[in-house]
């Protein structure tokens, strides 16, 4: 009788451990982990070694932002593509709802709308964002990076960073 009454608690414990894990990651924080090139430099992708070790950022993901939709201009911000909802993307948050601002490499300059914002990746070659897709809805957003928090060497607080003459909020 003393095995099953050990497995009993042992499952409850392993039960609630997943239930607060789970209910952590949705609403707190999350771990992500870092995939293409678009981030780079700021953020480098991962890789699988022969080993199994990861190579590659793992930023900490904060949810407390997405209460009322707290961003701020050069966050980076996690978000579901709006081409492809299975895929997750991670871009600078560059413009909000109101702000005008001039779409890179043209002559346009746009207002954005209501509910939405302007993301671009921090290396344009190699970016899949808005400046192929428009503005995205907030709602779309998951979070805003604010550490990397793996690899140990590159542990440090991701910077916010506004690109010079391109929003106004008139």
């Amino acid at each position: 009788m003393g095995t099953w009454n050990f497995l009993w608690f042992l499952t409850k414990k392993v039960a609630t451990g997943a239930l607060i894990g789970i209910t952590v990651s949705d609403r707190f924080a999350s771990i992500v982990s870092i995939n293409g090139m678009s981030m780079h430099p700021t953020l480098t992708p991962g890789s699988t070694t022969l080993m199994g070790w990861l190579k590659g950022d793992q930023v900490l993901l904060e949810k407390f932002c997405l209460d009322k939709y707290e961003f701020s201009h050069g966050d980076i911000v996690v978000f579901k593509s709006p081409s492809n909802y299975k895929e997750t993307c991670i871009k600078r948050l560059i413009a909000l709802p109101g702000d005008w601002m001039k779409v890179p490499e043209t002559y346009e300059i746009i207002e954005i709308p209501v509910g939405h914002c302007w993301v671009e990746g921090d290396n344009a070659a190699s970016s899949l964002d808005s400046r192929t897709f428009g503005p995205i809805p907030l709602g779309l957003i998951q979070g805003r990076a604010v550490c990397i928090i793996w690899p140990p060497e590159r542990a440090c607080k991701v910077e916010r960073r506004i690109p010079e003459g391109r929003i106004s909020s008139y």
